[in-house]
């Protein structure tokens, strides 16, 4: 077995416990000293000269883009305000992935590309972060997303009241797709304008064209276990990996470690963090879609019950579950118009089949996993301690 696998935990009889997560949680502390105040410090304010950064240069990007299509009609400028509005919420774990990547690597090579131009680089995976978000609440008929309604439900309610004729819901949805494709576009034009080098640029191309193949790839696989496809917790877990895990934290690593121009040894240890670590962040997110608090989360705890998402949790609680559990998922499960209490008895059928217990399990195991491959990966420091502390917030997060 390879030092990066692990054995699969969902195949055994029963439940597996939960273990040491305070150990996890700690992380890397069993080997090391945990780093001290100021040491922890400078490192917050590194995390949010990165946000920032981020966050001035979508900014910036898109002030240009609404005088662009505001000379083009002056309807088209709820477009472009929709796309900022998604663009303005976000932990930026994308792209603060992708610059420590690049930070990890550039140690070795030496920082050839400037520091502000990577950062506008590394915001273009905002953007496409923003296309899939608007293009899954399509699919799966989300009502809202961060605290407000989602793209297809505002551009429904837009058609009701500025009295446009035809189906509200047909307009909402069709200006989401566009909307959706819109930022995909944009997420190009931004790399693009970012002002790294052409070598870097045609480095980073590699990449940057796998990660949204398999982020395309992944909703298509994502729509086929709704409709019965991929049957399993291992149906779940391969939705899970090219759908979001991928795009989370493998590619982005990789972006960065291509535009470093880093070594193979470089990749494969991103390869060896991202994947595990991926993995746990959309776990986390799908227990958060059950049992997460609306006011952080900014989405009902009951619209993935609702929406019927074939996530883990769901797998694991149907092989566990007896025949009237069966017969709950079945009835209640992804039924519109399920109530307060369907969406309670799902709940406590997730926590009775210990389904929930298993899969925070997993984050625990695939988290570690990843800790151990940063402790040992070949990058220089700070970016070591950066990527620990990304790896905590990715997985023990509560929104």
């Amino acid at each position: 077995m390879n030092r990066h696998q692990s054995t699969d935990t969902l195949r055994g009889p029963r439940p597996i416990g939960l273990g040491n997560t305070d150990q996890v949680i700690a992380g890397t502390q069993h080997r090391d000293s945990p780093p001290g105040p100021a040491v922890a410090a400078s490192q917050a304010a590194d995390l949010d000269r990165v946000r920032s950064a981020v966050s001035d240069a979508l900014a910036a990007f898109l002030t240009e883009q609404r005088v662009t299509l505001a000379a083009m009609a002056p309807q088209l400028t709820p477009v472009v305000d929709e796309v900022c509005a998604l663009a303005e919420g976000g932990k930026r774990l994308r792209p603060l992935f992708a610059y420590w990547g690049w930070r990890g690597a550039a140690g070795a090579t030496g920082p050839a590309e400037d520091d502000a131009a990577v950062l506008r680089a590394v915001a273009a995976l905002e953007f496409v972060h923003a296309s899939a978000l608007v293009h899954d609440d399509v699919m799966d008929g989300a009502l809202t997303r961060r605290s407000r309604p989602a793209t297809h439900i505002g551009f429904a309610a837009r058609h009701g009241d500025d009295g446009l004729d035809g189906d509200a819901d047909l307009f909402g949805v069709g200006a989401a797709i566009l909307v959706g494709d819109l930022a995909l576009v944009w997420s190009d034009e931004q790399l693009r304008r970012s002002g790294i080098s052409a070598a870097a640029l045609a480095r980073a191309r590699t990449v940057w064209d796998v990660m949204r193949t398999e982020v395309t790839a992944g909703q298509y696989l994502d729509l086929l276990r709704a409709g019965g496809g991929l049957p399993g917790p291992e149906g779940a877990l391969t939705v899970a990996r090219y759908k979001s895990a991928g795009y989370t934290v493998q590619r982005p690593l990789q972006l960065g470690a291509a535009i470093a121009g880093a070594a193979p040894e470089v990749t494969e240890a991103y390869t060896a963090i991202g994947l595990p670590l991926g993995e746990a962040f959309q776990l986390r997110d799908d227990v958060l879609g059950v049992f997460g608090d609306p006011a952080v989360t900014g989405k009902s705890a009951d619209d993935d019950l609702r929406e019927g998402k074939q996530t883990l949790l769901i797998a694991l609680a149907q092989e566990r579950a007896d025949d009237a559990g069966r017969r709950l998922l079945a009835e209640s499960l992804g039924d519109p118009t399920a109530g307060p209490d369907q969406f309670a008895a799902l709940r406590e059928l997730i926590e009775r089949t210990g389904a929930r217990a298993r899969v925070e399990e997993r984050i625990t195991e695939r988290t570690a996993l990843a800790r151990t491959a940063i402790a040992e990966a070949p990058i220089v420091a700070d970016a070591r301690t950066a990527l620990d502390a990304l790896a905590v917030a990715a997985t023990a997060r509560a929104a």
